[in-house]
């Protein structure tokens, strides 16, 4: 593992980020009983989904969410792609559909739509993985083609929500989104996050996040 010093923020961040994640752990439990219900109850196999990301120093971590794709996804998505021309077309240029089959029905697009699929990370930040604010999770062929500034995305940890999850993410490139994360981490102070905090969680309320 590359020797980057302390992540961005050093310590200071690294006590706002298990500060906040207790209190929303703890403040969200209904909510995470809830909703590991309600996955168990619309859909056969586990809560939660684990993907692989890039993490401080390039190291490796499963990021967590909440599952929100049924079990035989990629079944059913093929299927959908053979029957399907337009949807063909659709997926090529989009790598996702409009109306998904792979997502469980109702539950499943409320928590995407909402972001609060991502509740589980705040596990992530407990263990070290994540940040509360940060770059977007990345996994290891996007990294590859953040160009010059990959070095400057491994010198922090990855953030549930960060500047481009509050800038209109839908409707941004990839590009935009790297410049993004290098305007964050070049400018990284304690009221940055703070302040971003505070616009994640309006917008959470607007279901705009």
């Amino acid at each position: 593992m590359e020797d980057l010093g302390e992540p961005v923020g050093g310590r200071g961040k690294r006590l706002l980020d298990i500060a906040f994640a207790l209190l929303a752990i703890s403040g969200l439990s209904i909510f995470l009983v809830v909703v590991a219900v309600a996955i168990k109850i619309r859909s056969r196999g586990p809560v939660f989904f684990a993907h692989e990301r890039v993490g401080y120093a390039g190291q490796p971590f499963h990021c967590l969410k909440f599952r929100t794709m049924v079990p035989d996804a990629a079944e059913r998505l093929q299927a959908v792609l053979d029957a399907s021309p337009e949807s063909r077309e659709e997926f090529r240029k989009h790598h996702k559909l409009h109306k998904d089959p792979r997502i469980i029905p109702g539950l499943g697009s409320f928590l995407r739509k909402t972001s609060l699929d991502e509740v589980p990370q705040f596990f992530n930040v407990l263990a070290g993985h994540m940040s509360v604010v940060g770059p977007r999770p990345v996994t290891s062929h996007e990294l590859s083609i953040y160009g010059s500034a990959a070095k400057q995305y491994i010198s922090a940890r990855p953030g549930i929500t960060g500047l481009w999850q509050v800038s209109g993410r839908s409707t941004t490139t990839f590009a935009e989104r790297v410049e993004m994360d290098s305007t964050y981490l070049s400018n990284w102070s304690f009221w940055t996050d703070v302040r971003l905090i505070f616009r994640t969680i309006w917008a959470a309320g607007r279901g705009a996040c």
